[in-house]
């Protein structure tokens, strides 16, 4: 029997009856019921459209085929785990830093029923939200206070709006800088109500530059990590000392923006040195700012330490209750701030084991998953570089090992089959090769890699 075709739109079927038909009945079960029948609604809609351009009848078929697709596709929209094969770690579109299994193991209990999120157990009155939390960090620090908001970005608009509103701030052109999403360093400052004072030249800016722009309307001094980009050549920037030096002689606040934040000494693990949150606060930076999603290894924070008096003044800004965490980002970061404190974070802190993890180990696992699939032609485990990622230390290359496949497998397509496997597997293209970076990829997924491929090759 011939498959009714529907050439206008009163052949179309009722969106109830699609809804309710057993050839559907899987897609539709992946989503709510309500979206699938909005899903269908458009899918319709659009065929409709084509219908009257086109002039080109369909299937019932194919009809249910768009649908299917649609909803597959809306699907693939919400959070899902994915491999990170693309060597860069602290990966900003895949959810930055990984969180440390053992450490989410342990706050589980806290947050799944009721908690002193601000309630004093000792006094039996309402206490502060997150005071352990601060108190950690504070302690790891080494600073006279510390405070937490829900990002870096508003970590900083909080300490403009707060100590420099309606005052100019003064920042290196060399430092206006760019972050993710499209945000930038000129636009979070009008938004706090400061005003920018840009200071020395894009690629010299000393402290004379700065000095020189101080006036009776400076609310404060503002050092700014250059995040993902490095200058070379004919370049000089000023160090926070000699900005801490300059806003003590003259009663302004220094600040200093770190942006990822790193509490443990980096040039043996990672070649270079990135600045770290304990050298800022021992520089005298009144305020130092930083994410607690990138080398920190935690969940999305914007962390603040420093003077004690300062840390108050931001608590008393009415903005500081808009930008505050919940308990589960708070109970986290007590568990991994008690790690730092603990001792050496390298095997406790997942980010940590995997920026450590050395070439010839990562050599070894790829061996290993194409030995299972019984060395396939057309892959090979090959050395190549990673990257930290979350805009720190750009230039700095981690050794890695990736399982590189040959020209007779087409990259693009591959890219693609891949991405939309279950789990998702993410790698890259390199050379015209597709390329799975090991360097990301913990050792609890390399059985999900191999047979991703397995697959894929298949």
């Amino acid at each position: 029997m011939a498959e009714k075709l529907i050439a206008q739109p009163r052949d179309f079927p009722a969106v109830e009856e699609l809804l309710q038909r057993p050839s559907l009945a899987a897609v539709i079960a992946l989503v709510p019921r309500p979206y699938a029948a909005l899903i269908v609604k458009q899918v319709i809609a659009e065929v409709k459209q084509r219908l009257k351009t086109e002039k080109a009848p369909i299937t019932e078929s194919d009809l249910e085929r768009e649908i299917m697709a649609s909803i597959s596709l809306m699907k693939k929209q919400e959070m899902t785990r994915v491999i990170n094969a693309t060597g860069i770690v602290v990966h900003t579109n895949l959810g930055r830093a990984p969180l440390s299994p053992e450490l989410f193991e342990s706050i589980k209990s806290v947050v799944t029923g009721y908690g002193n999120v601000e309630y004093d157990l000792s006094g039996g009155k309402r206490g502060d939200r997150g005071a352990a939390c601060e108190r950690y960090l504070s302690l790891l620090a080494q600073a006279e206070s510390g405070a937490v908001v829900n990002n870096n970005a508003a970590a900083l608009l909080l300490i403009l709006n707060t100590l420099a509103n309606r005052k100019e701030v003064l920042v290196s052109r060399g430092e206006l800088v760019q972050i993710g999403g499209g945000f930038r360093i000129p636009d979070i400052l009008k938004k706090s109500g400061a005003r920018l004072r840009e200071v020395g030249t894009t690629n010299i800016t000393t402290v004379n530059d700065y000095e020189s722009n101080l006036s009776e309307r400076t609310g404060l001094i503002l050092k700014v990590h250059k995040s993902n980009f490095m200058q070379a050549g004919f370049t000089d920037e000023t160090d926070i000392g000699q900005l801490v030096a300059l806003g003590r002689r003259h009663n302004i606040p220094t600040v200093n923006d770190l942006g990822s934040g790193v509490f443990i000494p980096t040039r043996k693990i990672l070649g270079q040195a990135e600045p770290t949150v304990q050298q800022s606060v021992r520089s005298g930076a009144d305020l130092t700012c930083f994410s607690g999603d990138k080398m920190l290894g935690g969940v999305q924070a914007g962390l603040i330490v420093g003077r004690e008096a300062l840390i108050k003044k931001l608590k008393r800004n009415p903005l500081f209750r808009t930008m505050r965490l919940d308990k589960i980002m708070f109970a986290f970061l007590e568990r991994l701030l008690s790690t730092y404190l603990d001792g050496d974070p390298t095997d406790r802190i997942k980010l940590w084991r995997l920026l450590s993890a050395p070439e010839s180990e990562l050599y070894e696992r790829g061996r290993r998953i194409l030995d299972q699939l019984g060395r396939p032609d057309g892959l090979t485990v090959t050395a190549t570089r990673a990257y930290v990622g979350g805009g720190a230390l750009p230039q700095a290359d981690l050794p890695s090992a990736g399982i590189l496949f040959d020209a007779k497998h087409r990259p693009t397509a591959l890219m693609n089959k891949f991405r939309l496997m279950e789990p998702p597997v993410i790698g890259r293209i390199e050379n015209d090769r597709f390329m799975l970076d090991l360097k990301a990829v913990a050792e609890d997924e390399l059985t999900i890699l191999g047979e991703a491929i397995g697959r894929a090759i298949s």
